[in-house]
């Protein structure tokens, strides 16, 4: 019989990301509800010291995989290192982050396993003795409770920053527990990798994020909004418009045909609202708006709005901000 709430305990540059904890901290909620153990699964190459501290967040075991072709990322060597394990202790869920990673393993392991996947989800909850997943459908218009009744594990992804972390419980640990780690026939080669390198926070992570549109009139006044970004300690997005335009790198995109955010705040200058970004900024805590065009949609959706000249406006936040955080 299926049982078991497991967890996938992404690692990235030999840290492990904040979603992870976000998840354990979910699963722990719906394992005592449910009198199931919570476990984590981390595989890579030499990421095992990072295991047993996972237990301040709720997890009662993880199984650690490493292995040489685990150094980097490649589906085919996750898929099938991470599938066997699901296979061999037959848990009833498994969680992911909604991150690059997350999607395509849960893709690729729902078909492995011929079980059923929840993806992008808002929340996970217990009724009925089943986990129940809130996702968004139609570009965020609507919200829909899904859940998997039968095949096993369920599968869902997690959008990032939706889910509270618990105060973790000092000094508690996990088990940890050592598996064979045969990554099989691996198709992909990664033969480089490029990194941009930022001293601000990831975007789909941030707590704060400020983001421009078309109203930034041009690449060279996204400055204006990097300097209140690095003042609040927040990170930089962009609209489609904007990377369209050519004016900002599509890495920095939010939408729906760009990354999906829910940070704690998150400050719209320029941008109209046009509902494919809505879709990947909408879970928001609190938005803020600026722009100097009162009927904009993005007022349907902010929390609080400046109808006002963003040239005009960013400056004064930046400089507000400075007096409040000095």
């Amino acid at each position: 019989m299926a049982k078991g709430i497991f967890v996938f305990a992404e690692v990235k540059d030999g840290k492990i990301k904040k979603v992870t904890y976000e998840l354990l901290c979910a699963a722990r909620k719906a394992a005592n509800a449910l009198g199931e153990e919570v476990c984590a699964v981390m595989a890579g190459k030499g990421v095992s010291g990072l295991a047993a501290a996972l237990g301040e967040y709720g997890a009662d075991k993880v199984f650690v995989a490493e292995n040489d072709a685990l150094d980097k990322f490649t589906t085919d060597a996750f898929t099938n290192v991470i599938g066997s394990i699901l296979q061999e202790q037959q848990p009833s869920a498994f969680l992911l982050g909604f991150s690059i990673r997350g999607r395509d393993l849960a893709a690729q392991l729902a078909q492995r396993l011929g079980t059923g996947a929840a993806s992008d989800c808002t929340n996970v909850e217990v009724e009925n003795g089943q986990l129940v997943f809130t996702r968004p459908i139609y570009a965020g218009k609507a919200v829909v409770k899904v859940s998997i009744p039968e095949a096993r594990p369920a599968i869902a992804t997690i959008r990032p920053n939706v889910l509270p972390i618990d105060a973790p419980a000092a000094g508690k640990t996990a088990e940890v527990v050592a598996v064979s780690a045969n990554a099989g026939d691996v198709r992909q080669v990664i033969k480089d990798i490029v990194l941009q390198v930022s001293s601000r926070p990831e975007l789909t992570e941030a707590d704060i994020i400020v983001s421009g549109g078309r109203g930034m009139k041009g690449p060279e006044n996204f400055p204006l909004l990097e300097a209140l970004a690095d003042v609040v300690g927040a990170a930089v997005g962009a609209s489609r418009a904007a990377v369209d335009a050519g004016w900002v790198p599509q890495s920095i995109q939010v939408g729906q045909t760009g990354k999906t955010v829910s940070p704690t705040l998150y400050i719209a200058c320029g941008i109209s609202g046009a509902i494919q970004h809505l879709a990947g900024m909408g879970s928001s805590k609190c938005i803020v708006a600026v722009n100097k065009d009162p009927e904009a949609n993005i007022f349907k959706v902010a929390d609080y709005g400046i109808v006002g000249d963003l040239f005009n406006v960013v400056p004064i936040l930046t400089a507000e901000f400075k007096k409040i955080l000095a």
